[in-house]
Formats: structure tokens, sequence, C-alpha cells
């Protein structure tokens, strides 16, 4: 079984528009956690909050190429740690597509297919958060999935 999922979407805007949101702390707020405790650079661990669901979890960046892909893994706290691929492909000056792949969710858990269902909706709603903030400015979104 093939514990990856994948979510993708167009955001009309450069890649390295895109990719700056994602790393740069004081933009991430605006669309998906609450705060990052540092810019995402390769071989750092960083802390993301979520404030509304009083949470906090680590990242380390696995891999950082510059308006093309971040890679990070997280989970690794709860014993559950997968690995996070995002990659920006730019179709032309003011287009990009971004992809998110995450791998590693453990296929011998009897949850695995409602995890890997989770994490899918999740992605799809910051990719969602994501466009709505880099094309329109919007910044109230983030962290309004109900479960």
């Amino acid at each position: 079984m093939d514990t990856q999922i994948t979510a993708k979407m167009i955001i009309r805007k450069p890649a390295s528009e895109v990719i700056e949101a994602i790393v740069d702390p004081q933009k991430i707020g605006n669309y998906w956690f609450s705060s990052s405790s540092d810019r995402w650079e390769q071989s750092m661990s960083i802390t993301l909050r979520y404030d509304e669901y009083d949470a906090e979890g680590v990242i380390d960046v696995l891999e950082v190429q510059e308006n093309k892909k971040i890679v990070f893994s997280w989970g690794g706290e709860t014993g559950e740690e997968t690995v996070v691929t995002i990659t920006l492909k730019e179709l032309d000056t003011e287009n990009t597509v971004i992809e998110v792949k995450e791998s590693g969710l453990q296929e011998h858990d009897p949850e695995v297919v409602n995890k890997m269902l989770g994490q899918k909706e999740g992605w799809v709603y910051t990719l969602t958060c994501l466009k709505a903030y880099l094309e329109y400015g919007i910044t109230d979104l983030r962290a309004s999935l109900v479960h």
C-alpha cells in the first residue's frame, strides 16, 4: 500500500512569492500556523504554533532549493514522523503549481486510511488558504477547518 498523499494547486503568483510565504515567519501566520520560530532554512529545527488549538510542533527542515522545493519532517515527537515535500513549478512568470507530497504514514496502522484522508484534507485546505492570501490578501481563513 502506498501511504503517500498528494495535493496540488495553481497559485497565480511567481514561485519566489509562493516559497517566501512558506519560509518567512512573518507571512506564515496569514494562512497556516499562528507562528513560526524562525525562517525555514536547510538543517534547521523550526517550532510551529497553532494558538487557536493550543498546539505546538517541531519540524526539521531537510532541504530548501530556492524557488523550487522544501522538504521537512514532522511528527517525530509523537512517533508518527512523516516527510513532506513541497515542490514549485512555474508555468510562466505569474503562475506556479505547488505540489505537496506527504509520505511515511504507517501502512500497518489500522487508522492509516483515515489519517491519509485527514492529511489530504489538511493540505488541500492549507493550499486554499495560501492561494487566498497570496492572490487576494485574505488572512482570516486559517484555523477554520472543523473536524
